[in-house]
This record gives structure tokens, sequence and C-alpha cells, in this order.
């Protein structure tokens, strides 16, 4: 079994919220691996194991540019809540999602490549880019991005810049864009329950089997229990199953909505600020006593 440091313990602390010692325990049963020792926290602690799913740990913006059925998201990183609101920055953003639905690059590294003048840097994006760094005094770079041009309709929601969504759809665009508004907010993983990912639903799957198992239940009933978990997931996280945020009944589905709107939503893509990605945080505790130690060998 490999050995469990303290900085695999720390990194599943911070991911989860879990007591330092149940993070040690939950990495020694699962003998090292990180995601299935979140399993195991999620089993025993509950929602308290979840969180790292809605920390957003990196900085920067989400910008979007929509003109007809060619439209644009993209996410670019920076170090600093404070530069993401820098004008240089967010103009940046703004020329760059125009850039992607206009000339359609393959990736960023072509991207970084298309032409771009801003700010006295130029002829590139990557140049601009790099000019900015200098000048503003930050690392900053071009994470992701998606491009729409299938002939569909698209509507897209900005909520401030830190997420952004763009909903392809065929009917009205005052339902498209509440569904897109709709997405923001409830965070769907799919369109349908169909749709959800094979890894996500086995993940769901493995947590209710241990709960299951915790609960010395009979066979028969703990069987029940883990597909009534695993429906209750899908419901939960496929957009056209959840309950639609201005439902004035509480109740109405984003799929009613739609169907009552005469509107089809053929596909979206969310963007969340820095998700998924870990920032490294300063231990100043530990820098001190470093500091400390130092001065005390001279």
């Amino acid at each position: 079994m490999p050995a469990i440091t303290a900085s695999m313990v720390a990194e599943l602390r911070a991911k989860t919220d879990a007591p330092m010692m149940e993070c040690k325990k939950a990495l020694t049963e699962a003998d090292g691996d990180m995601a299935k020792a979140e399993e195991i926290l999620r089993v025993k602690l509950g929602s308290k194991a979840s969180k790292a799913a809605s920390r957003v740990t990196a900085e920067g913006v989400v910008a979007a540019a929509v003109n007809g059925t060619t439209g644009a998201l993209v996410e670019i990183n920076c170090e600093t809540d404070f530069v993401s609101k820098n004008d240089s920055f967010l103009a940046f953003a703004k020329s760059v999602a125009e850039l992607i639905a206009q000339h359609n690059p393959a990736d960023v590294a072509a991207l970084g490549e298309l032409p771009l003048s801003q700010d006295g840097f130029g002829p590139t994006v990557e140049e601009v880019r790099k000019g900015l760094i200098g000048k503003i005094g930050e690392n900053m770079s071009i994470r992701r991005f998606k491009r729409y041009a299938d002939g569909g309709k698209l509507a897209s929601y900005l909520h401030g810049a830190r997420i952004g969504v763009v909903v392809e759809f065929d009917g009205e665009d005052v339902a498209a864009k509440d569904v897109a508004m709709h997405i923001a907010a409830m965070k769907p993983v799919s369109l349908s329950a169909a749709d959800v990912p094979a890894n996500l639903i086995e993940t769901e799957r493995n947590v209710a089997t241990a709960k299951a198992a915790e609960s010395g239940k009979p066979a028969d009933i703990a069987a029940k229990m883990i597909e009534g978990a695993v429906q209750k997931y899908l419901k939960e996280v496929s957009l056209f199953n959840q309950v639609f945020v201005k439902a004035a009944d509480g109740k109405q589905t984003v799929e009613a909505y739609l169907k009552g709107a005469n509107t089809t939503v053929k596909g979206f893509t969310m963007f969340v600020v820095g998700e998924g990605i870990e920032k490294k945080q300063d231990d100043f505790a530990a820098e001190v006593a470093a500091t400390m130690a130092a001065a005390k060998g001279q």
C-alpha cells in the first residue's frame, strides 16, 4: 500500500472539509486513491464530503459572443479576483470570444495564432496575452472554449462573469433565455437522464450501495434503496427533469415548461470559472515556523 502523506491528507481535507483523522482513515482504506477516498467520506459523512463539487478555486471570467446562429463561450483564467475585474483583462476576454465565433479555431493553440491587437500588443491573441501579463503583472491563460455554428438558434446568459451558458434551441427566445438562466442556477450535467455520463452514475451507485450496506436492510430492500437513490440523482442532474426555477407551482419541470412554450433545447454548454482547478493555498503558519527555524539555525 502506498504511504499516506500529510500532503495527501491536506488535499482531501481541502476538498471535503472532513476532519483530518477521517481523511487519513479514508485514504488508508482507499489505498491512497483520492477519488475513492472522497466516495468513502461521502458514505460516512454525507453532504460534507461533496463540497469540492461547488468550490471554485481559480479566478478569471467567462465571456460569450453570439451573432445569429454562430456563437462561442470561453473561460480565461488569472491569479486573483482583482485582475478578473481589470478593464484590459475583460476587453481581452470579450475579443477572444468574438474571434472564436468568427474563425472556428481547432484548439487553444490555434486560437493563440488568430490576429488581435490590444493595448499596444499584438499582432496575435498569444502576443496580446503575453503583453497583458507583463503590463498587469499576473499570469493569465485561455483554458477552454466551445463554439456553435450548426444553424440552430442560440441564447446566452452570463451570471456576473463567473458562470456562462450558451443554449442551442428552436422556438421562443424568451423561453431559451429563461432556461439558460435556469442552467446557471441549477447546473445540470446533461439534457436528459439518458445522457448523464456513465462515470457519474457509477459513482452515485457506489455511494448508494455502501450506504445500503451500512443500513443492514435485507438484500431486496437494499436493492430498492440503491435504485431509488440513483433515479433521484438522475432527476436532479438532468435538465429536462429538473424543476424549473421560475415554476409558479414549484413543481413544473423544465421539459414541461419548454413544451408549453413550443421550444426545443438541443444542447447547452456551461462554464464555471475555475471549476476543477485546484489553487495553491499558502500555509502562513508553516511559513512562519520555517522562517523561525531558519533564523535559529543561523
